[in-house]
């Protein structure tokens, strides 16, 4: 099994040579065309830098990952079952240069962390940062998720702490013909008892001083009076998407008042990256980046299966003007081979 790192990069403004367009208004179509514009952009980026410097591909000019590059445009390289000592089976496969392989992570794109990083110093910055669990993944792995998740926003942005960590967990709406039906919903969604089990690897990280305030989203009234009993550290913000129902439910109102926590309403989509739609991104076909191999064809690329993990969203906003400067997404998947 290996680990695919999608990246969208800054979709609010282009880097040096990649320009990156934002995406439409809700998370999940946000995400997929981000991601897509990145992937074309860095495609066009590394053909263009082998067209000027009069190479066969492109490759020999490229800065090195961990792995030999090919005459055919590919990186030629070993896939791990995600042990980063590599003393597992290997299956040989290739990648295309705009991509990268190091120690059992795949890159898709390149990432040029030497051009990370804000323009200001972190202090003139809020930044927050949201963590979408999502259903295809095992539960134990998210102390897991929640640190490689962190890790990869903190050396994008090159800071050393975000001020606000917002956990999203699968299963969790608002739907209901007005706020008190959605409330009522949202009482039996999710899963107590891996909420609960999940937030100790969340406290850690404000502990250690990586985060300075935590969040959740989609808590209603009784799901939150619940989440509260059980947890040492509690969230400071809830998010809520109200688009049906229009109003907050006064019972959460209520106890988010008692136990100060602040109330913010937010569009994202819950289901935000499925496994269909992350197959396609990669694809071989014309919406595809041709990372995984044809299936019809047997030609080139990944072979398995895909199970997404967990999609992180950054946002750095400039504190005295209001304005965002960088905002992005990560995502996280498990390719799994037969």
């Amino acid at each position: 099994m290996a680990q695919i790192i999608l990246s969208t990069g800054n979709i609010v403004s282009g880097g040096p040579s990649i320009i990156r367009k934002p995406g439409a208004y809700r998370s999940n179509l946000e995400l997929t065309n981000s991601l897509r514009s990145n992937f074309l952009a860095a495609q066009q980026d590394y053909a263009d830098h082998a067209d000027h410097s009069g190479a066969d591909t492109g490759a020999s000019s490229f800065p090195a990952a961990d792995e030999p590059i090919g005459d055919n445009g590919t990186t030629t390289t070993s896939i791990t079952n995600g042990n980063a000592h590599g003393n597992t089976d290997t299956t040989p496969s290739s990648l295309p240069v705009w991509t990268a392989h190091q120690d059992g992570v795949i890159f898709v794109p390149r990432i040029d962390w030497p051009e990370a990083g804000l323009q200001e110093e972190s202090s003139e910055y809020d930044i927050t940062v949201k963590l979408f669990f999502l259903p295809t993944a095992p539960v134990a792995a998210r102390p897991q998720y929640v640190r490689e998740a962190l890790d990869l926003v903190l050396k994008e942005l090159d800071v050393r702490a975000v001020d606000l960590l917002v956990v999203s967990f699968p299963g969790m709406s608002f739907d209901g013909d007005c706020e008190w039906e959605a409330d009522k919903r949202n009482a039996l969604q999710g899963n107590d008892d891996d909420e609960a089990a999940t937030w100790p690897a969340v406290e850690e990280l404000q502990r250690r001083g990586l985060v300075r305030s935590l969040g959740i989203a989609e808590f209603g009234s009784a799901k939150l009076a619940r989440f509260l009993t059980r947890v040492q550290i509690p969230p400071r913000v809830d998010q809520i998407n109200i688009k049906n129902c229009c109003n907050v439910p006064p019972p959460l109102v209520k106890i988010a008042k008692e136990q100060g926590i602040d109330l913010l309403v937010h569009s994202d989509c819950t289901d935000i990256l499925s496994k269909g739609t992350l197959r396609e991104l990669l694809g071989p076909g014309p919406r595809g980046a041709g990372v995984l191999a044809d299936t019809e064809t047997g030609s080139g690329g990944l072979q398995g299966d895909l199970v997404p993990q967990w999609v992180v969203k950054y946002t750095a906003v400039v504190r005295d003007r209001g304005v965002i400067e960088n905002k992005g997404y990560f995502a996280s998947a498990a390719l799994v081979q037969d």
